[in-house]
């Protein structure tokens, strides 16, 4: 599991996307604070020690690079900027004012964790890569810095999408998932699929999980309700 000293200030105008990261941060144990403009972050980082900063460019008074800006006169801490705007130019000054990273909207949970991960990683040392993330449930070892899982089996083949549901059940292993939870943690904030589509990709990822050798039945239907990984 994370570091769960470590802090990270998410600033976005956007309640949708302030909703969004700050529960898949929490959920990883992350303390989280939130705010929507920039004068209020530059606030909140001369007053706490913060170990990431996540910050939209698009904010209403300083927007993103002039706050990733100051914030680097105060602070070395690692800066991950979120945008809709994703071209190369856009990326490249984001890089160049002081940003370690960018993440294109939309993007996924896992996506978004492993980035911060990666961050933390680099910026703490050893200190948080004791605490690499690896979950294991059902004689499956899941490794979400490398993107893997495996067991005694071998090697389960598994999609960007499937790794994320599978991340997602086995996080909660022993514990019912709905299928709205599963499409948050899988698809991102801005997921317009019908909630029928978790339910053709946990057939195709119980399939990868039988192939490689492991009982399909380690993730159970909760009629109703949704999915359950055993423990």
């Amino acid at each position: 599991m994370p570091d769960a000293s470590a802090r990270i200030l998410v600033v976005d105008d956007e309640p949708s996307i302030t909703e969004f990261v700050g529960y898949a941060l929490r959920k990883e144990g992350f303390s989280v604070d939130v705010v929507d403009n920039g004068e209020d972050a530059l606030s909140r980082a001369m007053k706490n020690d913060y170990d990431l900063f996540v910050l939209d460019i698009m904010l209403p008074g300083i927007d993103g690079y002039e706050l990733c800006r100051r914030l680097r006169a105060h602070t070395s801490s690692p800066v991950l900027f979120l945008s809709a705007r994703d071209t190369e130019l856009d990326k490249v000054v984001g890089l160049e004012i002081g940003g370690d990273d960018y993440l294109s909207k939309p993007f996924g949970v896992r996506e978004l964790i492993a980035r911060v991960r990666a961050l933390l990683r680099r910026s703490q040392g050893e200190d948080f890569a004791k605490n690499s993330s690896t979950i294991t449930a059902g004689g499956i070892t899941l490794n979400e810095d490398a993107h893997t899982a495996t067991g005694d089996a071998g090697d389960i083949d598994l999609t960007p999408r499937e790794f994320e549901l599978l991340a997602a059940l086995m996080k909660n292993a022993g514990k019912v998932v709905s299928r709205e939870d599963l499409l948050r943690d899988a698809w991102g904030w801005e997921y317009l699929t019908e909630t029928k589509t978790v339910d053709t990709h946990i057939k195709r990822l119980r399939d990868k999980i039988s192939s490689a050798g492991y009982d399909s039945g380690l993730v159970e239907t909760v009629r109703g309700y949704g999915y359950r990984f055993k423990k």
